[in-house]
Formats: C-alpha cells, sequence, structure tokens
C-alpha cells in the first residue's frame, strides 16, 4: 500500500476505534484523527515485527484493518490515561 493508502486507513482506523471507544477526548477530533493514523501505522508495524505478518499490499486485508483499528484504540486508551485530566470542565 502507498502512503496515501495507510493515511487513509488510519484515518478510518481511528474513526472505528472512536465509535468503540465513545466518550470525550482531550485533542478532539485532529487530535482522533491523529492517533488513527499513528495507530494505523503502529499497529502494521507491531503485526509484522512480531506476529510475523507480512504487511499486506491488499487495501481490503482484514488483518490490515484489525491492526490498525488496534493500533488506535490502544492509542487512544493511552493518549486518555496520560492526557484525560488535561482538560477540565470549569
Amino acid at each position: 500500500m502507498s502512503i496515501i493508502s495507510w493515511i487513509i486507513l488510519g484515518l478510518l482506523a481511528g474513526a472505528i476505534a472512536k465509535l468503540l471507544l465513545p466518550g470525550r477526548d482531550p485533542g478532539g477530533i485532529i487530535g482522533t484523527t491523529l492517533i488513527g493514523i499513528v495507530g494505523a501505522f503502529l499497529g502494521g508495524w507491531l503485526s509484522s515485527r512480531f506476529l510475523d505478518r507480512p504487511i499486506s499490499t491488499d487495501f481490503y486485508d482484514t488483518a490490515t484493518w484489525v491492526a490498525a483499528i488496534a493500533g488506535s484504540l490502544v492509542l487512544l486508551i493511552a493518549y486518555r490515561l496520560l492526557f484525560g485530566n488535561s482538560r477540565e470542565r470549569r
């Protein structure tokens, strides 16, 4: 896949991760989008590195999507744990 495909995959994975983990995020929609893109790259890298799963060149590979969504979920949870209280209501 090209870099543009990974960015699109990350955008969609971030949206799916947000649907699976609703709530208020410290970074808003832009932060969630960036987390999705980074999560897609991280999930793909971890999948190829530790699970011995080569990165597919097919955009519609189920394992690639699962890895991207899982990476986005992990980053979204970590982001909420680290920065969740920084935007308190007043």
